[in-house]
């Protein structure tokens, strides 16, 4: 019995673990390379001004079937923006990358000059509204998605719990 002990204990944590992950987010935590680090919930994103809030129409297909859902958050560069950047050199932001990171450690990174200065950057949003209702408990109260990527799940973030703002050595 006493061998079972560790093995039980690291079953025990990791079904805490997993518990924790699924859990839908409900704050988002914007750090790293920012001057103010924020701490957002649903309704904080919400109450974002209207030109920094953007909303597209998904188009959804899968086992024969095709959904249409129109989707509205805040754009991820006005967030960062509301942060402000900390970067001491005038060219220092050119290096700087945005990671998006969900419960249950799923990651999608952009580069700054890529959400600041291209097309894409207006497309790369943090929903917290699909269809005039908050999330499901699939996405969680808070998601990221890019809407310019020809591809959209591999970007798509689910349960959104951070983003950070890391230089590239």
């Amino acid at each position: 019995m006493r061998a079972l002990r560790p093995v039980l204990f690291s079953l025990v944590l990791a079904f805490f673990a997993l518990a924790a992950a699924s859990q839908p987010s409900q704050r988002l935590d914007i750090t790293g390379a920012v001057r103010d680090k924020l701490s957002l919930d649903v309704a904080a994103l919400a109450a974002f001004a209207a030109p920094d809030i953007g909303q597209f129409t998904q188009t959804r297909s899968g086992q024969g079937t095709e959904t249409r859902s129109t989707v509205r958050g805040v754009k991820l560069a006005a967030l960062v923006e509301r942060a402000g950047l900390s970067a001491p050199g005038p060219n220092d932001w050119k290096n700087l990358v945005v990671v998006a990171t969900a419960t249950d450690g799923y990651r999608a990174v952009f580069s700054w000059p890529e959400i600041s200065n291209t097309a894409v950057g207006d497309g790369v949003l943090v929903l917290f509204e699909r269809d005039g209702r908050a999330l499901d408990a699939r996405e969680g109260g808070i998601a990221l998605l890019s809407a310019a990527d020809r591809r959209l799940g591999p970007r798509h973030v689910r349960n959104l719990v951070r983003i950070e703002v890391r230089a590239l050595d």
